[in-house]
């Protein structure tokens, strides 16, 4: 790594972005894998793919662990423990990068991870594991904001696409074969081994990554600057929207009148402290970041809601065994990591705006399309083919707003910016899922827990209730998607 150091840098302190580049000539024979960047690149593409890996493999042992804790009617909060916990995370991992550097929050993050998953994999009582998912949630939180300041800081704006399409080729292998593992083992050897048994792959992330982070990406981004104060108010919002979010996300599972309380006092809570936290002009697609942040929620909470219900309507309305719903959708893996890697080829730079309009309309024509199948002449794999090219989409907008963000960003802004980003991800998801939940269940769809629990005598009218508005939501994207540019950027024509 020592061609990253400038020759009179003093041990310890970041180089900038710009000094970066000027140790680096020739930027376009540079790769995410030469010399320099290898070990860094194989680090935190490997600590994405554990936390893919944990992603897909866990919730196939979540309602078999519920079970023999005797905590099914807690299974919903084993969810909204780590969702809250990350959205605290994002906000602190943002401010605490920008101070000091990604380094101390990526390997508290790795750590409390772990740590989450050993508290939950040898938890005695449903609140225990509650407590596991909590503390792993806050790990999430720290280590997906930090692993963003590491792109901004170590790797020049040519190759940022190139990592981001890293990042997202790392969930394919997991996306595939998280749930069979995980189902096999939970099978075989019982929950318990999912959670204690994915802590060990820390070491390997943690070996790479960390020691390269140190050379090319520790202390501020300014080391000449004081250090700028942490941000009380920030941290304020921050607990309101994480409150808020779960209030939220418990009265979407529960339609009774008394739900309207915790909903009310849910959106006191969330409204002002997401007004606070995402940059103005958000909502309303204000040219430039604002957009880029608000385009990120409107696609994944979008696309999400829309997925979570997909293996369901498999199972209840086509008579598919969950395994093959669930592997009706892996090749969603593939595509998505194909739409990052198109992204990324240098000939797309001067039309990444007009890439995330085609990928939103993808998306929309994706979740549009997946309701077809509940008219039975439809053959089932239409949804696999429609997902497919959904999935083409998310990999375009996904890994184009990450590059955009970055590029918009000062880099002692990158971190409070890329946990804005991610805020706006993961508030659209919960804020989405509800409202998709709460229409289905109004409808006659059942009961929906996390991943599509079972819904006995769903009416196919439910499934259209969720999908027709989140293809609507999706094409809004669409028109955002024309708003990543101030009017005077040169596009091509």
């Amino acid at each position: 790594m020592s061609a990253l150091e400038p020759r009179d840098a003093d041990p310890g302190v970041a180089p900038s972005v710009d000094a970066a580049d000027r140790r680096l000539p020739g930027e376009a024979k540079a790769s995410v894998l030469d010399r320099a960047h290898r070990a860094l690149s194989v680090g935190i593409v490997s600590v994405v793919v554990l936390i893919a890996f944990e992603a897909t493999a866990v919730g196939t042992a979540m309602p078999v662990a519920a079970r023999e804790l005797h905590g099914i009617p807690l299974y919903a909060f084993a969810f909204s423990a780590y969702f809250t916990t990350s959205l605290f995370a994002m906000v602190l991992s943002g401010q605490w990068s920008d101070r000091a550097g990604p380094l101390a929050p990526l390997t508290a993050g790795i750590a409390s991870f772990a740590t989450g998953l050993l508290l939950s994999g040898t938890a005695g009582t449903m609140w225990l594991f509650i407590l596991g998912r909590a503390v792993q949630g806050l790990g999430g939180g720290l280590v997906i904001v930090a692993l963003y300041v590491v792109v901004s800081r170590a790797y020049s704006e040519q190759l940022r696409p190139a990592i981001m399409a890293a990042f997202a080729a790392g969930w394919i292998v997991p996306s595939v074969v998280g749930p069979l593992a995980s189902g096999t083992i939970t099978e075989h050897l019982g929950w318990r081994w999912v959670f204690v048994g994915i802590p060990v792959l820390v070491v390997f992330p943690l070996a790479l990554a960390l020691p390269a982070i140190r050379r090319v990406a520790a202390g501020p981004a300014d080391p000449a600057a004081p250090l700028p104060p942490y941000d009380r108010r920030r941290i304020r919002l921050a607990l309101g929207i994480s409150v808020g979010a779960g209030l939220l996300q418990y009265a979407g599972q529960d339609l009774r009148w008394l739900s309207l309380l915790p909903a009310a006092a849910g959106a006191a809570l969330l409204v002002p402290s997401a007004r606070g936290l995402l940059p103005r002009g958000t909502y309303r697609a204000a040219r430039g970041l604002p957009s880029v942040v608000l385009l990120r929620g409107v696609a994944a909470g979008s696309f999400i809601a829309a997925e979570s219900f997909v293996p369901l309507m498999l199972v209840t309305q086509r008579g598919l065994s969950p395994t093959l719903a669930g592997l009706s959708l892996a090749v969603g893996g593939a595509t998505w990591a194909l739409g990052s890697y198109l992204q990324a080829r240098p000939w797309t730079e001067p039309y990444r705006e007009r890439l995330t309009v085609v990928g939103m309309l993808l998306v929309a024509a994706a979740i549009a399309t997946a309701p077809s199948v509940l008219i039975a002449s439809v053959p089932v794999w239409v949804v696999a083919v429609a997902w497919g090219f959904g999935c083409l989409g998310m990999g375009l907008v996904i890994a184009s707003t990450s590059v955009l963000l970055l590029k918009l960003s000062a880099p002692e802004e990158a971190g409070s910016n890329s946990a804005a980003l991610q805020i706006s991800d993961a508030l659209s998801n919960v804020i989405l899922l509800a409202a998709g939940g709460a229409a289905f269940a109004a409808l006659g769809g059942g009961a929906v827990g996390h991943g599509g629990t079972s819904a006995s005598g769903a009416h196919p009218t439910a499934f259209a209730a969720v999908f027709l508005p989140m293809a609507g939501v999706a094409l809004v994207g669409a028109w955002v998607s024309t708003r990543l540019t101030h009017k005077d950027a040169v596009v091509p024509d």
